[in-house]
């Protein structure tokens, strides 16, 4: 009976894995997306702050 039992549960924690699995490939195009969009995040922050620095520049020069 013991033996049974080991094996049944076994069994369920192989599909758990294999669920798992499944699940961790797919978050994987999540991660690609966020590195997307902090990308973007960064590229407009970055061009926002442009202009204040290309103005304070033409400023200080006569």
């Amino acid at each position: 009976m013991h033996l049974a039992l080991h094996h049944a549960r076994a069994a369920e924690l192989r599909a758990e894995a294999d669920a798992h699995r499944l699940a961790a490939g797919a978050g994987r195009p999540a991660d690609l997306r966020t590195r997307l969009g902090w990308t973007l995040v960064e590229v407009g922050l970055r061009l926002a702050a442009a202009p204040r620095n290309a103005a304070a520049v033409s400023q200080a020069v006569p």
